[in-house]
């Protein structure tokens, strides 16, 4: 019990701002737990955006705005991390050259052409999104949304994947899951979904699986790409599958 309780904290004191204090002493033991928590992370995320952008609607101001005030304050509980892994991501994928030198991209620190006008699709997608699901008053759906985009981080982080360098965050995870956590996250995903759109109770599994599926797709790609699993890339699975499960399910709404 209490080592399932340092990998919560580990989880939350990574992922957030919270002020929650994790363990002093991490190893890749300790970090592949902390990893297989990820998606309670999210819903506690989910909960928040879903109390502001409800705040906000009733406050009178427009859904979109409501959005954006919701993604920006993800962005700050979750230090931008996740928002800078997705432009270092971008800007590796969008360079030419070996992995060496996709990787260097990613290290140089600033943000190219790629990684910017990635940021900006990718948040706007966000906002109008999840504005659109406060304005149907989905909130369930808007709380769901983050979970997905922390089951797409434990499913990267499964066995056989290798880090693409030997220190940083990739390293303490990669591979660090057996087959069980990802397994269990994309049922209870897939269940907690079902209530997304009580419309088409069926619509929230089929979105999960979908995203989730195109998620591993794309991790997959960017290891090819880089040689191997880092933090960006977990950063800009995060993001892009988040954004992708907020259109899902607003589909045919």
């Amino acid at each position: 019990m209490r080592k399932r309780a340092d990998s919560l904290a580990l989880a939350f004191s990574w992922l957030t701002v919270l002020p929650v204090r994790g363990p002093e002493d991490v190893d890749r033991h300790s970090a592949g737990r902390a990893i297989a928590f990820a998606p309670l992370v999210g819903l506690t995320l989910g909960g928040i955006s879903a109390a502001l952008l409800w705040v906000s609607i009733a406050a009178g101001l427009s859904p979109l705005l409501g959005g954006l005030i919701a993604v920006g304050a993800s962005a700050l509980l979750t230090r931008g991390m996740h928002l800078d892994g997705l432009a270092d991501t971008a800007d590796g994928l969008g360079c030419y050259g070996p992995p060496e030198r996709a990787r260097e991209v990613m290290k140089s620190g600033s943000a190219g052409p790629f990684g910017v006008a990635t940021i900006a699709l990718v948040l706007a997608v966000q906002a109008a999104s999840l504005g659109q699901l406060a304005h149907q008053q989905l909130w369930w759906a808007i709380a769901v949304v983050p979970v997905v985009g922390r089951v797409s981080v434990v499913l990267a982080c499964r066995r056989g994947t290798d880090a693409s360098s030997p220190n940083g965050f990739g390293a303490l995870v990669a591979g660090t899951q057996s087959n069980v956590p990802p397994a269990l996250w994309v049922l209870v995903a897939v269940a907690i979904s079902v209530f997304a759109r009580a419309d088409h109770p069926w619509q929230g599994p089929l979105v999960v699986i979908a995203v989730l599926a195109l998620g591993t797709v794309a991790t997959r790609h960017c290891v090819r790409r880089f040689g191997g699993l880092s933090g960006d890339v977990l950063g800009a699975g995060i993001e892009t599958t988040t954004a992708l499960a907020a259109v899902g399910l607003l589909l045919g709404s």
